[in-house]
């Protein structure tokens, strides 16, 4: 996959704007950017962690009790540290603060739990082209200056979907997201929204991973110029 930003973004959902914003502006210190209207009823709070994206995404109406997707961490690497800070936001949402290196992690990392870790080795090996590095206890993969941390877990699911709150995707950055779309399907990705030109804003899809895990390919035009 040919990344149009060498990072990662991660999106969650939540119903609890207020609570989430004071935690990760205030208690985290991630600086706010601005206010993507996705459409009625759900807005998109965008917010800067080292060039990457951290999406709250708040909806007015009730999120269903869904259970939690494989993605169950963001590491962000900050300066000054001497050790790991764990912390959670008031949704449960887990974040630890690392100092730069730690467990490989130089800019943001984002831990994911796993039902089958050669499945997931494959495919991100495989299917979405990336780079592996070595990780004790699991695998970990490179993309661009972030890193993803795949681990077997016994509480991982299946399915979880895309609709509940916490952590619930992540985003790649692509020069021609329909391109990217059809070449990690016919390397075993499945399908979960074609390409789709989301006003003049960008144009994306959305694969799943072997757990169903949701992941956006954004052909955004603020990056690359053009959605055609």
């Amino acid at each position: 996959m040919e990344l149009a930003k060498p990072r990662v973004d991660i999106g969650l959902s939540t119903n609890r704007l207020d609570p989430l914003l004071r935690f990760w502006q205030g208690e985290v210190q991630i600086p706010f950017d601005h206010v993507l209207k996705i459409r009625r009823g759900q807005d998109q709070h965008r917010h800067d962690v080292l060039g990457s994206v951290l999406k709250i995404n708040h909806h007015a109406e009730p999120l269903p009790d869904a259970p939690p997707s494989g993605y169950r961490e963001l590491i962000i690497a900050r300066p000054g540290l001497t050790a790991p800070l764990p912390m959670s936001d008031p949704d449960g949402n887990r974040v630890s603060l690392v100092p730069p290196g730690h467990g490989g992690v130089g800019q943001i990392g984002v831990r994911l739990a796993v039902r089958d870790l050669d499945a997931h080795r494959a495919f991100y090996r495989d299917a979405l082209g990336l780079a592996e590095e070595p990780h004790d206890g699991g695998a970990a993969f490179r993309a661009g200056e972030s890193l993803l941390i795949l681990e077997p877990s016994s509480d991982a699911v299946a399915e979880a979907g895309f609709r509940g709150t916490g952590w619930r995707y992540i985003t790649f950055q692509v020069f021609k997201v329909d391109a990217e779309h059809a070449r990690i399907l016919e390397r075993g990705g499945r399908e979960a929204v074609a390409p789709v030109t989301l006003g003049t804003t960008a144009r994306i899809s959305m694969v799943l991973d072997p757990d169903g895990n949701w992941i956006e390919i954004s052909q955004r035009a603020s990056i690359v110029g053009v959605l055609d």
